[in-house]
């Protein structure tokens, strides 16, 4: 998934805390370490802390530092050199794909900031640390992203990487956002195969999909080349439950499934690329 040189980039999507350092030591989680490991786990499959309710307590981000995110990442051949860039380049083209698509359904689409951050942030949710990934918070409606997630991927949980692997999961924690605009995150909760969670876990999926489908016509992003896109699929296996569980605990647990297996996380994305419109995504 190429940039396209022409492309103008809007930076101001992105809040750049970087550097930054977190007040009162990272993630306050009850019940010791078995609590951190799973809320961990939880998140690195995509979740969100404000599922989590009041086990992870909000705390204070300190200052945030300068970011020349905003004089250096302007422009399409910027992202085609720049991990930052790119990320901006695949947050602006989420944002419009579903900008137009609300506006064609007249309805308006709220932007969301995605927050670059490393070691720990706070957020309207609670306080995390570099361990839980990326996430999205419905209370104060923000992507958060530690860029070296995207490494982890592939070192823990053997996904190839690329850059449609990376955009899948930008787009489906904005296909977070996009349930929680329309009132779905209600319907989320629960564990099991069947659960709520894995319902709205798959329709995120599915909506990133819908996404990539249409993201040549947004005009940041040059064709997507199947290459690209096996890349994508493989990284959203890589994030099934049952694959975690089996590299994590040894054994699969159908019933504590919260995100849904490897292959239905496939087919999700599989079902919205293919579709290419929201409407296929009804879990």
């Amino acid at each position: 998934m190429t940039i396209k040189r022409g492309a103008r980039l809007d930076p101001g999507q992105v809040q750049d805390r970087r550097g930054g350092v977190g007040r009162g030591g990272g993630i306050a989680i009850g019940g010791g370490l078995g609590t951190i490991v799973l809320v961990a786990a939880y998140l690195l499959l995509g979740g969100n802390l404000g599922d989590l309710g009041n086990v992870v307590a909000p705390q204070n981000q300190g200052a945030n530092p300068s970011s020349d995110i905003t004089e250096r990442c302007t422009t399409g051949e910027q992202a085609r050199q720049n991990e930052d860039c790119r990320m901006v380049a695949y947050i602006n083209s989420i944002q419009k794909y579903w900008s137009g698509e609300f506006a064609a359904s007249n309805q308006n689409y709220r932007e969301a900031d995605t927050v670059f951050y490393d070691g720990v942030t706070s957020s309207g949710c609670g306080t995390a640390s570099a361990q839980v990934g990326p996430f999205y918070c419905p209370n104060d409606k923000l992507v958060y992203l530690d860029l070296g997630f995207f490494k982890q991927l592939q070192t823990q949980f053997g996904a190839k990487g690329g850059p449609l692997a990376q955009a899948y999961v930008v787009a489906h924690e904005y296909g977070h956002h996009v349930q929680d605009l329309l009132g779905l995150l209600q319907n989320s909760g629960g564990q099991g195969e069947n659960s709520g969670s894995v319902r709205t876990e798959l329709q995120a999926d599915c909506f990133a999909g819908v996404w990539a489908a249409n993201a040549v016509d947004t005009g940041f992003l040059e064709p997507i080349t199947d290459q690209q896109l096996s890349q994508a699929l493989d990284a959203a296996q890589a994030v099934g439950d049952d694959r975690i569980q089996q590299q994590t605990q040894g054994y699969v647990n159908p019933d504590s499934w919260t995100h849904g297996s490897a292959a239905e996380r496939k087919q999700a994305f599989t079902t919205g690329y293919n579709a290419g419109k929201p409407g296929a995504c009804n879990s």
